[in-house]
Order: structure tokens, then C-alpha cells, then sequence
């Protein structure tokens, strides 16, 4: 099962509470108070991990929530903080931050008073620290993350901070004060996790135009291939070695279909994909053994493209001509070269493995003249 998107909902440590003790030592009958303080909530933190390729473990696992710390003990011992919740994705992982609705004014209320506990105590919260400005509502989603690179880290939601024991709290005219402060609740919040795949080689064409058979030709992969339209029904990659030791990463983008840009099928499902893609290869069955013209195919392909994000336009695309072993496969390509004017064609037949060397030479061609990011 392949998943590459995902709602999850995410919930930081509480922060123990600080603790109210005495010190009762021999020799000394008023030690004063010597609560400590509450330990730090556990953060929930996602890590990028390359061995991963898709958010199937989030999927059966929705709920991330770190653990919560241990309150404060006396002789001033600080609790334990929270461990932290590590939760390892796919690089390509996008972090979306939805919007959650606000409670009730009751509810809203209610929270603050469990919250404060009592009125000295919410007074020396006031005097602890100064009163925070209320975050902006959020009303639509925002990405809030993008993880590409392998180990690299975002803290979801950080952990609540511990509440200090009543030995801060004493002073001239409170000597033995019998209140603590209560740890902060840690962060929480709806996110939504998307995986665009990384690759610098995207397939792009319409269902059965041979975009699997390529891959499974030109590199280790090996998806579903059948005589039948939607073999593919998500993502492959494939790394394309080179006599000189170079590799690239091929992605094997479903097939795109009309009205993909309006989510169409599964359109935005398979075209979030082609976003993280340097170059666009377009496959095209240059035989027409689906009824369709070639050059109408790599026009609606086009469309589709601009339709869902006008900057893929800009990207350095490639025609691979499919099925040139087929009888009408020569007259069409001459047809499809006036049709659509001057355009990068390689002629190929990934069932034959004929002219898949020039197509690899010119993929390597073409990606080498990209500017490194």
C-alpha cells in the first residue's frame, strides 16, 4: 500500500507541575520551602529519512503525542522532562498546518480557570511573566515545513514548559507559601503531511504510453506493467546508472488523464509529484494505439500542466517517441514534428529497448546543464 498523504494530529508533553514541599531536616525546623520545578513536555519532532518512500506508517498512526513531564519533587529536584516524540518521514515530505475550530466561550472560559487554579496563583503567573499576545486565527492552510534533505528536523509541536516549585515564590512577607505553578500544555494541532517525490527526471504521459516499461528498461525498478490503462496507480523510482558512475533519479508519474488539473481521477494525487521534478520527459505513444493523435496528446499534456501550476511550463521537457517499431509510428512522428514545431525528440521502443542509450545520453545532457541548487 502506497500512501502520500496523510492527516495527522499532533500533540506536544504537558509540562509538570512545580511541586509544593518543606524542608524537614534534623537541626532545622523551618527549612522553608523547597519544592521543585516541573519537567519540560516532550516535543514532537518530524526527521527527513531517504530509506523511507512513502507515509504509510502515519496513515495507521494518526495520533502523534510525546510524553508528558514528571513534576518537580522536594530538596529542589527538578522532574523528568518528557521524551521526545521522533517521527521519521520521506524526504519530499510537505507540512501543511490546518485550521481547528475554536471552542466554545463556556469551554474557553472553563480552560482558563482549570488552567489558574486558584487567584494567588494566577497572580504570581501574571507577575512571573508578561502577558502574550493571542495568536492570529489560522482560515486556510499553511505550509509550515518542507523536508528534503536526509536527517534534517522540525519540531511539530513543542513541548509545554514545567511550572515552578513554591520555592520561588518566597518573599519578606511570604515566608511558607503553599502554591506552585502548573506546567504549560504543550503545542497540539491538525497537520497535514503530503509527499512530493524527489527526483530529477519526471515521466510525464497519458495511461499505457509505456512510461513503466521505460523505468523498468532503464533501472533497477520494476512496477506493474500490463496491457491496460491505470497500471500505475502511484509513484515509482528508478536510478539510472551511467558508464562514468553518474546516477539519476527517474520518477514514474501515474497517468494523467483530461481535467487532471481540477483533480479530475486522481489528478492533484499524481501531479503534486511533477513539482519536485528538474526535467519533464514526456512520453508519448507515437503510434496511436489508443485512437488519439500523438500531437493532441503532448498538447493536452501541456495544458493539464499549466493548469495546475504555470511555472512547470518553464521547466526543460523532452519528447520520448514510443512504439516506433509500430507500422505507422514513422509517418505520425513527421506529422507530430509540424504539428507542435521545434522540440528536443528522441525515438525510442521501451518494449525493444531500442534507442534507450540516446535517450539516457540526452537525460544526462539535459540535467547536467541545470544550474546546481
Amino acid at each position: 500500500m502506497f500512501v502520500d498523504t496523510v492527516k495527522v494530529q499532533a500533540r506536544a508533553g504537558k509540562g509538570g507541575n512545580g511541586c509544593i514541599a518543606f524542608s524537614h531536616e534534623p537541626f532545622k525546623p523551618k527549612g522553608g520551602p523547597c519544592g521543585g520545578d516541573g519537567g519540560k513536555g516532550g516535543d514532537v519532532i518530524l526527521q527527513a529519512d531517504h530509506d523511507i518512500n512513502n507515509l504509510i506508517a502515519q496513515y495507521y498512526s494518526p495520533h502523534l503525542h510525546a510524553k508528558d513531564g514528571r513534576p518537580g519533587e522536594g530538596k529542589g529536584k527538578t522532574g523528568r522532562g518528557g521524551k521526545k516524540l521522533i517521527v521519521k518521514v520521506p524526504c519530499g515530505t510537505l507540512v501543511w498546518k490546518l485550521p481547528t475550530p475554536k471552542p466554545p466561550p463556556e469551554e474557553a472560559d472553563l480552560a482558563v480557570f482549570r488552567k489558574s487554579g486558584s487567584a494567588e496563583a494566577l497572580e504570581i503567573n501574571f507577575e512571573a511573566q508578561p502577558e502574550e499576545e493571542p495568536e492570529p486565527e489560522l482560515l486556510e492552510p499553511e505550509v509550515v515545513a518542507d523536508l528534503t534533505e536526509d536527517g534534517q528536523q522540525f519540531v511539530l509541536c513543542a513541548g509545554g514548559r514545567g511550572g515552578k516549585g513554591n520555592m520561588h515564590f518566597t518573599s519578606s512577607v511570604r515566608q511558607a507559601p503553599r502554591f506552585a505553578q502548573e506546567g504549560e500544555d504543550g503545542e497540539e494541532g491538525t497537520y497535514r503531511l503530503e509527499l512530493r517525490m524527489l527526483a530529477e527526471i519526471g515521466l510525464v504521459g497519458y495511461p499505457n504510453a509505456g512510461k513503466s516499461t521505460l523505468l523498468s528498461a532503464i533501472s533497477s525498478a520494476r512496477p506493474k506493467i500490463a496491457a491496460y490503462p491505470f497500471t500505475t496507480l502511484h509513484p515509482n523510482i528508478g536510478i539510472v546508472e551511467f558508464t562514468d558512475y553518474s546516477r539519476l533519479t527517474v520518477c514514474d508519474i501515474p497517468g494523467i488523464i483530461e481535467g487532471a488539473h481540477n483533480n479530475v481521477g486522481l489528478g492533484h494525487a499524481f501531479l503534486r509529484h511533477v513539482l519536485r521534478c528538474r526535467v519533464l520527459v514526456f512520453m508519448i505513444d507515437m503510434a496511436g494505439t489508443d485512437n488519439r493523435e500523438p500531437w493532441d496528446d503532448y498538447r493536452q499534456l501541456l495544458t493539464e500542466l499549466e493548469m495546475y501550476n504555470p511555472e512547470l511550463l518553464n521547466r526543460p521537457r523532452l519528447v520520448a517517441a514510443n512504439k516506433m517499431d509500430e507500422e505507422p509510428a514513422a509517418e505520425k512522428l513527421k506529422q507530430f514534428q509540424k504539428e507542435v514545431g521545434p522540440v528536443d525528440v528522441v525515438e525510442i521502443s521501451a518494449a525493444f529497448d531500442l534507442g534507450l542509450e540516446d535517450l539516457k545520453n540526452k537525460m544526462q545532457q539535459i540535467v547536467a546543464a541545470q544550474p546546481t541548487e
